[in-house]
């Protein structure tokens, strides 16, 4: 892929429509649905890779309020709110990637099996047959991977959210005390969080070197 064939498929990316005409849009000019499938895949790794780094972040952040000594306690709020809002915007990237792969996947393997009907070697046929299994196999693990990284993101935001709601009306002592009960069980979760995304992210890589051969 060409750079003026990635900065059309990047202005495009997040761009809604019916999917027949927009992945035929795209064929028409050279790209085909197995490129923008690596693409996409790609953009989900990376979000992904810096989903991972934002928690790791925004737990930095959790850990620091707890150990609150004095000061501008409205000010460190903010900077924990911030860490919040920017986690929430990464989990709905995340979320949107998935669902970019799961259409462009849906329209690859739908064009892939129609045309193994016309196919007038049987071997050539048996052969694509194969690979699409193959690549299908691959692909249930890629979003299975994907899926079960994404709903361990929710947990971990709504104590994130509750703990950044008691901090806004108790600028106290109290909720630093609300953050700290927390905190081990916050810590786990992020954890767990990150190892999924590693996992995740590994599969994208592989997915991408069989898609590349």
């Amino acid at each position: 892929m060409n750079y003026l064939q990635m900065l059309f498929l990047s202005l495009i990316f997040s761009l809604s429509a019916c999917s027949s005409i927009y992945y035929s849009g795209l064929e028409k000019i050279g790209i085909p649905k197995r490129e923008v499938m690596v693409y996409r895949v790609e953009k989900a790794r990376d979000t992904q890779e810096e989903t991972k780094e934002q928690f790791k972040s925004a737990l930095d952040q959790f850990t620091a309020v707890t150990n609150f000594k004095g000061g501008d306690l409205e000010a460190t709020y903010n900077k924990l709110n911030r860490e919040y809002e920017a986690s929430v915007n990464k989990a709905d990237e995340v979320k949107q990637r998935i669902r970019d792969i799961e259409d462009v996947s849906e329209a690859l393997f739908s064009e892939w099996e129609n045309e193994l009907t016309q196919y007038s070697s049987a071997t050539l046929k048996r052969s694509s047959q194969n690979k699409l299994n193959q690549t299908k196999i691959q692909y249930k693990q890629l979003i299975t991977a994907m899926k079960r990284a994404e709903s361990k993101i929710k947990p971990i935001l709504a104590v994130f959210k509750d703990q950044v709601m008691f901090m806004k009306h108790n600028l106290n002592a109290q909720a630093i005390a609300s953050l700290k009960t927390e905190l081990g069980s916050i810590k786990t979760d992020v954890s767990n969080l990150i190892a999924a995304m590693e996992k995740s992210i590994n599969e994208a890589n592989a997915f991408i070197k069989t898609m590349e051969k």
